[in-house]
């Protein structure tokens, strides 16, 4: 363990800024820096501890998802008494959603502070959202579930949980689209066709067929995003018949 804190540490601010960072994002002052260096630590950088194991932010963010999971779902559970599980599930989704995770690590600028061999504007937006996993997964290992609980009612809950706002927000269109389809027993398809825009990054297109027709057409870096972006459309398209 001595030689994997000397490796993290001889990565670290100079004089103490590290701390003073940390002690700044949690409202706290951590117990066992080694957990938060881990937590910022990616695996470009090919450390290993005493065992060989990789040591990188990726097994943090793991226990950190895990601890917001938990900890949103009991909230959700006292909050709305009368919510059975399939709403609850739906709530608590779109609390942990990908996009809202990486608003938070954005808003805390925590991709500031990664170690890390690959320039920093390479990284996808998702970097922000496993960082800040990672931080919860380090302060559980740190200072136990009371902490952990406290940061994310701080950080997640109290200024962004509102039960009436998450009942009408959407988390994804596509599935919005696809239930709908079901339950009316309607046909559709999201088609992948050729694009054939000039764009240096390559782009996907979608073509969204309700009962053999077109209702919407949408591109985008990857084909998860045009399926989405194509559903959304479809939706406003349709909004007088979906609800």
């Amino acid at each position: 363990m001595g030689v994997l804190r000397n490796i993290l540490n001889s990565r670290s601010d100079k004089g103490g800024n590290f701390f003073s960072i940390l002690y700044k994002i949690l409202g706290f002052k951590p117990k066992n820096i080694l957990h938060y260096r881990k937590a910022f630590t990616h695996r470009s950088l090919n450390i290993k501890d005493e065992k060989g194991n990789a040591v990188s932010f990726e097994r943090l963010e793991f226990l950190g998802d895990a601890m917001l999971s938990a900890v949103i779902a009991s909230h959700l559970f006292k909050a709305v008494p009368g919510g059975n599980e399939g709403y609850l599930t739906k709530m608590r989704s779109k609390v942990v959603s990908r996009k809202h995770l990486n608003e938070l690590g954005k808003d805390l600028n925590l991709i500031d502070h990664v170690q890390t061999n690959i320039p920093k504007d390479q990284f996808g937006s998702n970097i922000h959202g496993n960082l800040f996993e990672a931080l919860i997964g380090a302060i559980y290992l740190d200072r136990g579930y009371k902490y952990c609980k406290r940061f994310i009612y701080e950080r997640v809950i109290d200024p962004y949980v509102d039960i009436e706002q998450l009942e009408g927000q959407v988390i994804s269109y596509k599935s919005l689209f696809i239930e709908w389809c079901q339950k009316e027993k309607r046909e559709f398809d999201f088609e992948v066709y050729e694009d054939t825009g000039n764009d240096e990054i390559k782009h996907f297109a979608v073509k969204l067929r309700l009962d053999d027709k077109v209702v919407a057409k949408a591109r985008a870096t990857s084909k998860k995003k045009a399926e989405e972006k194509t559903a959304k459309r479809a939706y406003y398209a349709l909004q007088n018949k979906i609800t």
